[in-house]
């Protein structure tokens, strides 16, 4: 690492000790720093991951938008969509629209998952609305087929990289989950109602055509963002094998305010062959927390044996997430 990043680190790490500890005289030890300092480390590689993620995304989506849809008038579906459709109908530049479209579910956002997170949506939102509106993209056809399959794909791409960031550029998901979660009813449900509300809306406003060329790209779009990442609306089960099995509980039950199960279990290979008792957590966690869920196991345990799967169906337990305090 840069010796520059190190100094800064080991600096911010001493801040945060002597913030814990304002009145004590004794020095601060290495051992202190050390682990706070591994800590930064991680939070720092995942953030850059992260908005890598969503840089791409960013770029990605509005290669959609400015090389495909935006040229032809062509609409899409969710809050992107709505924004298409009111850039066909108003004067009122997509740049805007995409920014002002949002911003309601942002608020919702900010309630369902996390002050953090919406912002960190915002800025993303905003990120693409300049790429929007400074960036040349070159308009690559005007066949109206590949328009809806590739424009849905790139915005698909984008959408679903920023999701893989922790972020969200399209904020009906949000919505969708919010409902979800008050309705009792699946995320994929409330996402199609929605869709159908905007695409009969372009069917009136301006044509039946218009609107069934706005399906196959919403369609392409979604089946694009379950590509990459296997579905907003899905949990993941996450088994999680490790030594520091009682940091990892603390972090998951205190920090992410989220249930656990511990169950026992025995490794089969420990020394001379010996079996050996060990706890094992299970956690059900939704996609867009899966980021910030690796990075804390990896300022514990970076070794930790982690096993993750799609989960279907739930019913009864905690699942909702608590709300988070601002610390």
């Amino acid at each position: 690492m840069n010796p520059f990043i190190s100094k800064l680190l080991v600096s911010v790490a001493r801040r945060r000790i002597e913030s814990k500890h304002p009145n004590s005289d004794k020095p601060i030890s290495k051992r202190e720093i050390v682990p706070v300092v591994k800590t930064l480390k991680v939070e720092l590689a995942h953030a850059v991951r992260d908005y890598i993620f969503i840089t791409l995304g960013i770029f990605s989506a509005g290669f959609g938008l400015r090389g495909f849809l935006l040229p032809n008038e062509f609409i899409d579906g969710g809050a992107t969509g709505i924004s298409l459709l009111l850039r066909n109908i108003t004067d009122i530049p997509l740049a805007y629209l995409l920014i002002l479209v949002n911003i309601p579910f942002l608020i919702l956002g900010a309630r369902t998952f996390s002050i953090k997170f919406a912002i960190k949506s915002l800025v993303a939102i905003i990120a693409l609305s300049i790429v929007v509106h400074t960036v040349y993209y070159p308009t690559i056809t005007e066949d109206k087929l590949l328009i809806s399959v590739f424009g849905g794909f790139f915005l698909g791409l984008g959408i679903g990289m920023a999701m893989r960031g922790g972020s969200v550029i399209d904020g009906t998901e949000v919505l969708a989950i919010f409902l979800s979660r008050k309705l009792s009813i699946t995320v994929g449900d409330v996402l199609l109602v929605i869709n159908i509300l905007i695409f009969s809306v372009g069917a009136y406003l301006l044509s039946i055509e218009v609107a069934l060329y706005a399906i196959l790209t919403y369609l392409v779009a979604a089946k694009t963002v379950d590509f990459v990442v296997d579905g907003v609306e899905e949990y993941v089960g996450v088994t999680i094998i490790s030594e520091k099995h009682e940091a990892l509980r603390i972090m998951l039950t205190e920090k992410l305010r989220r249930a656990c199960t511990i169950y026992a279990g025995k490794g089969g290979l420990g020394k001379q062959g010996a079996s050996y008792d060990k706890d094992i957590i299970y956690t059900v966690v939704t996609r867009l927390e899966l980021a910030k869920l690796h990075t804390e196991i990896d300022k514990i345990d970076k070794k930790a044996f982690i096993i993750m799967g799609v989960v279907k169906d739930l019913k009864g337990g905690m699942i909702k997430k608590k709300p988070m305090q601002d610390h």
